[in-house]
């Protein structure tokens, strides 16, 4: 399944880096709530973002098992979760990312 998912968010990618779109920034959070978190990925970073950092790969690992070494990783890792879940059909939910921003907000700040 999240095979599937990951080919239609490369599809998507693909598309969308061919017509030039970007999409909005994500809005800003409020940085006194989360300044200790500063140094590490958030929900709002992009796949790539996550993954290169062990803690937060760790994370995404536990609720996406076998992201990291997804063949089509380099045309998706550029998306936020965010951005890939409505490509999904339903397997990357809201439920799945709020699991994945509350691990990422429990990580100790480095």
């Amino acid at each position: 399944m999240l095979k599937a998912i990951l080919a239609t968010a490369a599809l998507v990618a693909a598309a969308t880096t061919a017509s030039a779109q970007t999409a909005p920034a994500a809005p800003q959070a409020d940085h006194a709530a989360h300044a200790d978190h500063a140094a590490l990925p958030t929900i709002h970073s992009s796949i790539k973002d996550l993954l290169a950092n062990p803690a937060t790969a760790e994370v995404l690992e536990k609720h996406l098992p076998g992201v990291s070494q997804h063949p089509a990783l380099p045309q998706f890792q550029d998306m936020t979760l965010e951005q890939v879940a409505p490509l999904s059909g339903g397997a990357v939910t809201q439920a799945i990312i709020d699991a994945i921003d509350a691990d990422l907000k429990a990580l100790p700040a480095t």
